[in-house]
């Protein structure tokens, strides 16, 4: 199998993740802070330590600020749901995955909230638009770092600053960008992180992150056991446990946190780079003897991530969908095509219901890999246009 899919998960892992859950699920995997033992004081140990490798790698305020999620998108929910009121403002943009945009419309139909959602041009937003949406009662900007249907990577250095002016919060959904982005927490004035453990950190499935800056209050999500405090009646108010009731996903936080150490030695740059040099072939290709084929947004290499939306010559005779079956059936060639959970962004471009069919490569993907690709695209659609 060539696997093309890095922006759903990434495949495979580096070889010390896997030593990672094998030794830890053989050794360690107990309760933490439920037990006094060994192995649970050793679990726990391992989830201080995750914090610390996540504070270290983004340069966050304190590891306690370091919330273990379900994924993604329970860390998402847990962020809009946590700091928005009723009456409020809240601005977001047509790039968004729905883990930000359901929510968000739920609440607005509920009559909860006002939400204005910028249109991004070419698949790049502009701050002045941001500044100009902004109104007294804006609480919170929800926006995507890198779109994970077009890859484009949004100036939230310039976007930040814009927010924190207006005394409103960012939240930034860092999906596809964690890992392969330099995201600095001192710098960059972000109060709300999300991302993914099984993208480009490499760590498994059914882990995520939440981090909370001091200027975000998030009430409490879930309430539960916290371990090592068993005697107050509701949640503690201190982080990380006011977010974290019940048992944690300890063996899928060990290998996340083995993942981080992992993109912390290599360099974040040289990773993105590789992945976009190969979407360059594809973009040539698709400029040189394409056939028809379009690249969905604007194509700049370096304000990119390793995510290429193509669309079809011809939507009809080509379905994403049925390109895609094909190329796993035939061709042994994973990719993902349709609307990749982003609809207004396809609605945009035009690609709205079909989709687009989007490419993915990773760290470990190499040039025969995408000429692979390109043959079987050429051999799909030849002697039909």
């Amino acid at each position: 199998m060539i696997y093309l899919d890095n922006a759903a998960t990434s495949f495979p892992k580096p070889e010390p993740v896997y030593q990672t859950l094998d030794r830890f699920a053989r050794t360690q995997l107990a309760n933490p802070g439920r037990s006094g033992h060994r192995m649970a004081t050793e679990a726990e140990r391992t989830l201080d330590q995750a914090r610390h490798t996540l504070n270290q790698f983004f340069n966050g305020e304190e590891p306690e600020r370091w919330i273990f999620t379900l994924n993604c998108t329970d860390a998402l929910n847990m962020a809009i749901k946590g700091v928005v009121n009723p009456g409020d403002h809240v601005i977001t943009s047509d790039l968004e995955h729905n883990s930000v945009s359901r929510p968000l419309v739920a609440m607005e139909r509920s009559g909860m909230i006002s939400l204005t959602r910028l249109s991004s041009h070419d698949g790049y937003l502009d701050p002045d638009e941001l500044r100009a949406a902004i109104t007294p009662r804006t609480k919170l900007v929800a926006l995507t770092h890198a779109a994970n249907v077009l890859g484009t990577v949004q100036p939230i250095e310039l976007i930040a600053p814009v927010v924190r002016e207006a005394n409103a919060l960012l939240l930034v959904d860092a999906a596809q960008s964690a890992g392969v982005v330099p995201i600095d927490l001192r710098k960059t004035p972000i109060d709300l992180l999300a991302f993914p453990g099984h993208k480009a950190l490499y760590g498994p499935t059914g882990t995520g992150v939440l981090y909370v800056g001091s200027r975000a209050s998030v009430r409490v999500w879930r309430e539960g056991g916290t371990g090592g405090d068993s005697k107050h009646p509701v949640q503690p108010e201190e982080l990380p446990y006011r977010l974290e009731g019940g048992t944690p996903n300890v063996l899928g936080i060990a290998g996340l946190a083995e993942g981080v150490r992992w993109v912390a030695g290599q360099t974040i740059e040289a990773n993105r780079r590789h992945e976009v040099d190969l979407l360059q072939r594809v973009v040539d290709w698709v400029e040189g003897n394409g056939d028809g084929w379009r690249v969905a947004g604007r194509w700049e290499p370096a304000t990119h991530v390793g995510a290429l939306s193509l669309i079809p010559p011809d939507q009809d005779v080509f379905p994403s969908q049925d390109l895609a079956l094909g190329l796993d059936a035939s061709h042994g060639i994973a990719v993902r095509a349709g609307l990749h959970c982003a609809p207004y962004i396809h609605r945009a471009l035009g690609t709205y219901p079909d989709g687009t069919l989007r490419v993915s490569p990773g760290p470990f993907n190499t040039s025969e890999d995408i000429e692979m690709l390109l043959k079987a695209l050429t051999e799909m659609t030849a002697g039909v246009l």
